[in-house]
């Protein structure tokens, strides 16, 4: 009998399988779908114009699905086709078939790469946007978007436009280095997922979120993890996901984190910065928690925590800097939410709370938070004026 178990667990260690991207399989999706329970996906530590789809793939509890990225970037933005824009003036160029689906959640994420920058125009998924200029308006390195009318037999919510780019009068479009963002993510999940661990892996330039899981998904893991310049969250956790983070840089997306539904999201080692619209915001009925974490806050929301529509939102944070680098600005812990912050330091921000609030040796604006202290309908430093002078710092 020891010895059929000791034949059957070795057998069990030789069904894992290697498979790597480029050598014994060509692209990402197609390592996925030949993924077992067990196996583990290798990436080169290189740029890959090209995305991980994961729909309803489960490993099992003791062989998850892997896939190390080993360094290696999943680059969302493509250069463009100089064959399919239109010089309708000298330097600007024009195109109305950009991408073969547009809708408004597109458009309100878009953005151009000139020369390897990410030009926004002061817009942003979440948050306040500037209006679209007019074409005849822009300057070298700018675009600009104008909708269009509807169509007939056109698909649900699909919009159309001409997006229009300006670059140095006499410059040949070829020569002007100029990328857009032609995939939605670098990491999506959707559907039933289970059992997997995505690690050593960075994302950078699709118009949505660099790691956007949608669905019912469990025991999925991700490990060293980067989303840079994505064109809405670095990462999003939607409907009923439930995963933990462990090492996360979110740098220059339109938001840090935004996680919402019932999702259960837990985040270690992360660090945030150069953000947009929002740095952290955590919605609806989700239980979420950051611990061990800095965020280096320039976004105009730095911080919001919202049931919206009752749905009991909660959130802890544990062993949190918060450091807001521009312009003070409030923290939102809304009604039907609550935020419960140990050993945390808010630096230039104070916090609205009309829902409540919870401090365990937290410092906001370097003065001590009363221990144990709940807040309800107030901002977070008039809470220090009830406490009596002589007991300020």
């Amino acid at each position: 009998m020891k010895a059929l178990l000791f034949f059957f667990g070795f057998a069990g260690l030789l069904s894992a399988t290697d498979l790597y991207v480029g050598k014994n399989l060509p692209t990402i999706q197609q390592a996925i779908k030949a993924a077992q329970p067990g196996d583990t996906i290798h990436l080169q530590p290189k740029v890959y114009h090209d995305y991980a789809g994961f729909y309803a793939k489960k490993g099992e509890p003791t062989k998850p699905i892997t896939l190390d990225g080993h360094g290696a970037i999943l680059e969302g933005s493509d250069p463009i086709d100089p064959a399919k824009w239109t010089e309708v003036s000298p330097g600007l160029f024009q195109n109305d078939a950009l991408l073969p689906f547009l809708n408004d959640a597109i458009t309100s994420r878009w953005f151009f790469l000139f020369n390897n920058k990410m030009q926004l125009m002061k817009r942003t998924s979440k948050g306040r946007s500037a209006p679209y200029k007019k074409a005849e308006e822009l300057q070298p390195g700018e675009w600009t978007f104008i909708k269009g009318t509807a169509r007939l037999n056109a698909k649900p919510q699909q919009t159309f436009g001409t997006f229009y780019i300006k670059i140095e009068a006499g410059e040949k479009l070829a020569d002007a280095n100029i990328s857009y963002p032609i995939r939605s993510a670098g990491v999506q999940f959707s559907g039933d997922n289970a059992h997997l661990i995505i690690k050593n892996l960075a994302v950078t330039h699709p118009y949505n979120d660099g790691f956007n899981i949608h669905g019912d998904c469990r025991n999925c893991v991700f490990e060293n993890i980067q989303a840079i310049e994505c064109g809405d969250d670095g990462i999003s956790a939607h409907e009923s996901a439930q995963y933990r983070v462990d090492g996360f840089v979110s740098i220059g997306n339109s938001t840090g984190i935004c996680d919402t539904g019932t999702a259960q999201t837990s985040y270690n080692h992360v660090f945030i910065a150069n953000c947009v619209g929002f740095d952290l915001y955590f919605l609806d009925q989700g239980r979420y928690s950051l611990s061990n974490s800095v965020i280096l806050s320039s976004a105009q929301n730095p911080l919001a925590i919202t049931g919206r529509d009752k749905g009991n939102c909660r959130m802890t944070m544990d062993n949190v800097l918060f450091r807001r680098l521009t312009e003070p600005r409030l923290g939102n812990v809304a009604l039907h939410a609550a935020l419960e912050a140990k050993n945390c330091t808010f630096e230039n921000l104070e916090v609205k709370v009309t829902g409540t609030a919870t401090w365990h040796n937290c410092l906001i604006n370097h003065k001590p938070m009363p221990e144990g202290s709940q807040a309800n309908g107030a901002k977070v430093g008039e809470l220090l004026k009830l406490i009596p002078k002589d007991d300020q710092p």
